[in-house]
């Protein structure tokens, strides 16, 4: 499973840097993943000390990363909506 994350979250950066977006994205899941991690770290330190802790360690990161161009993105979707609703000087008259 860590594996398997550890492979998607590259995927879902590139995706965030290539659209330039944050469609999509909840804030609330980036999180509480990012929590769920904390506590496999923590959990790991303190109980189960193994290779794994990395996997761990490299997920966080990455959601990390994740979530710091999601808040790019939305302010980068907030300045698009905020053009659109602005009209050139004696646009329509």
């Amino acid at each position: 499973m860590m594996l398997g994350f550890g492979l998607a979250w590259p995927c879902n950066i590139y995706k965030s840097i290539k659209t330039k977006t944050a469609a999509g994205k909840s804030f609330a899941f980036m999180i509480t993943i990012e929590l769920a991690y904390l506590c496999g770290v923590i959990h790991k330190v303190f109980y189960n000390f193994d290779a794994i802790i990395w996997l761990y360690i490299a997920n966080f990161v990455m959601v990390l990363v994740d979530l710091m161009l999601m808040i790019r993105n939305r302010k980068l979707d907030s300045a698009r909506a905020a053009a659109k609703t602005v009209s050139p000087c004696g646009a329509g008259a």
